[in-house]
């Protein structure tokens, strides 16, 4: 099994070097950025982010992807990339076509989910190969007719536009067209063709009668569409003055009411849901901000440490006595890179980040920081942390009282030991009183001579001096 070196930072008492590696932040393409509170156009900025594949380079671009940005408006694209060849701008809010006339190698264009109502400003588009319109309100069905300056225009989508309900709106668009080779995802064959081209001038005024009888009506719906926008404007003002003494299910009423309620199909009401959307999606986003989550406690006020383990990771935490050190197997993620990874080793415990996310425990002895070594598996992902033992670490016993002086001196020295002071230091005393004279103690001249030596060198030290007023009775016997 094969390891990989895992750096580990230490305490400020053992000094340990710390490895910064930061993740770059890649944004994906095509998906919506949810922290943008309101509608953006596009800039500069925005089309470097979604270049990343073109190392951020624009001006050799040839694809992008700008759907689902909620961008209101073509601009700048025809002048900072001219080499362009895909263009993505699906589900956005653009109303109008515009400013891509100078993108000569463009060769497809995707708006569909956008609120575009006339076919315009594509004559300059060369190249076009693919126009897609699908879901969008184009109800001009004569427009299509700019489309013949597009010679190699091969694949047309109107699908879900009121245009394609007309009658006769397949025979019209490929009598208009005769270089487009399928419609709506349906190939044209030369019968079609034939067909179309021989009732024309009929078609044409009958799909004429069909715009205006169209336009009249759309009209009619964007003034109720305004009257009802401004309705829902003002009663949304009340409701939300309402939500604070209302109850959920008022809330959840007003929503269904929302979306059941028929209304025209028409760009205004599309606004007016999107609209809607981004209203409900910014309050949530204040009630996230309000409940901010407090971070979790790793060691308490009075210094203790708390074994935390926020990741719900596996480990084995074992004492090898054999080399004097103490082992910590964590079951990191097989996958996950190890630059998310922080090794913190302290003299009683140890904290590991795993994503953000704190892995702390406390150690049954203490060990040596700057000593210690973090390993990673390259096949299992698990992280190995070996800490050695710290050496001659002298700990003082628990609830083991020192007796003080005093009570030591008044403790009688007939009276048995009590069994539960066992271990306890006891004092020893000495007599200040002693009958001994050791004042005519005196000092032998070497170490090693005794008394024998001494009396065998000097025998004429121990014979007994007799005075003048002695005399010897006979009837005394001899001292023994």
């Amino acid at each position: 099994m094969q390891w990989l070196c895992v750096k580990i930072r230490a305490s400020l008492t053992y000094a340990f070097s710390r490895c910064y590696l930061n993740a770059a932040s890649v944004p994906f393409i095509g998906f919506r950025d949810n922290r943008r509170a309101t509608m953006v156009n596009i800039t500069e900025d925005l089309l470097r982010r979604r270049a990343e594949h073109n190392e951020c380079e624009i001006f050799s671009l040839e694809e992008v992807s700008l759907h689902q940005q909620d961008i209101e408006r073509i601009e700048h694209i025809e002048r900072w990339c001219r080499d362009l060849k895909i263009l993505y701008l699906q589900n956005n809010l653009i109303p109008r076509i515009e400013n891509v006339g100078r993108l000569k190698k463009l060769e497809y264009l995707n708006l569909a989910l956008n609120n575009i109502q006339v076919i315009e400003n594509l004559e300059g588009c060369e190249s076009l190969q693919k126009l897609d319109l699908t879901l969008n309100f184009v109800g001009r069905l004569s427009s299509v007719a700019a489309l013949k300056e597009n010679p190699h225009l091969g694949q047309l989508f109107l699908v879900g536009n009121p245009c394609a309900l007309f009658q006769g709106y397949r025979d019209y668009v490929i009598a208009t067209l005769p270089q487009l080779q399928c419609l709506d995802g349906t190939a044209v064959t030369r019968s079609e063709r034939i067909t179309a081209n021989q009732g024309l001038e009929d078609l044409t005024r009958r799909i004429l009668e069909q715009e205006d009888q169209y336009l009249s009506g759309n009209a009619q719906g964007k003034e109720e569409g305004a009257v009802d926008q401004t309705e829902s404007q003002q009663t949304g003002g009340s409701t939300d003055s309402k939500q604070e003494d209302g109850t959920e299910s008022d809330e959840e009423r007003r929503e269904k009411e929302f979306w059941h309620t028929p209304c025209s199909f028409t760009p205004e009401s599309r606004l007016q849901a999107h609209r809607h959307l981004e209203k409900k999606r910014m309050a949530k986003e204040k009630g996230e901000q309000k409940k901010v989550k407090p971070p979790r406690t790793l060691i308490t006020a009075d210094g203790r440490v708390l074994n935390v383990n926020e990741p719900k990771l596996d480990f084995s935490l074992t004492e090898d006595d054999h080399n004097n050190r103490i082992v910590l197997d964590l079951a990191v993620y097989r996958h996950m890179d190890t630059s998310l990874m922080d090794v913190d080793v302290q003299p009683t415990y140890v904290r590991v980040s795993v994503k953000g996310k704190t892995f702390q425990m406390v150690l049954p002895a203490e060990v040596k920081p700057d000593s210690s070594t973090a390993q990673r598996s390259q096949t299992t992902g698990h992280l190995l942390l070996h800490m050695p033992r710290a050496e001659g670490e002298i700990k003082a016993p628990r609830n083991a009282p020192r007796p003080s002086k005093d009570a030591a001196r008044c403790r009688p020295a007939t009276s048995a030991p009590n069994p539960r002071e066992v271990g306890v230091p006891q004092w020893l005393e000495v007599e200040a009183k002693c009958s001994l004279d050791i004042a005519n103690i005196v000092a032998c001249r070497r170490a090693d001579q005794g008394p024998l030596e001494a009396f065998r060198q000097n025998p004429a030290a121990t014979t007994p001096t007799t005075s003048d007023a002695f005399t010897d009775d006979p009837d005394v016997p001899p001292l023994v």
